[in-house]
């Protein structure tokens, strides 16, 4: 998948979820000559694409029926990353996937609880008192 600026962007998909996108691609994606896998599926424009803006659209519609206040598909990503660094994963792993080309845009995404701090502090504690550098 291309994102912004044209870069590409790996999703990793649980089985589960793999699972539910093939029952779409067999069950519900309107036909179309489109490679993308998400095409509006009613309307003048059905077939098509979906836009960044038919998304929103789509998450609107969907806050209002099951009375949701707020959020939007951008939120995802913030979550997506906050998980990954709360729990433990590899700062520089976090980056790759986030597809920053550096460490202060992924800081930007997240907001990184006292409790994941603590652990991430300690774990590079011990990382530096394993490496023998005298610290």
């Amino acid at each position: 998948m291309t994102g912004k600026g044209d870069k590409e962007r790996r999703v990793p998909l649980d089985p589960d979820v793999a699972g539910l996108i093939q029952s779409y691609l067999l069950a519900e994606r309107p036909e179309t000559a489109s490679r993308a896998l998400f095409v509006v599926a009613k309307g003048p424009h059905r077939g098509q694409p979906l836009t960044a803006a038919g998304l929103r659209r789509v998450f609107r519609y969907h806050r209002e029926i099951s009375g949701v206040a707020a959020g939007h598909p951008h939120a995802l990503r913030h979550s997506f990353v906050s998980h990954l660094i709360e729990d433990g994963t590899d700062p520089l792993f976090v980056q790759w996937q986030a597809g920053h080309s550096w460490a202060s845009a992924t800081a930007t995404y997240t907001t990184v609880g006292q409790d994941a701090r603590n652990r991430m502090l300690r774990a590079a504690l011990a990382r530096a008192y394993q490496g023998g550098d005298g610290r």
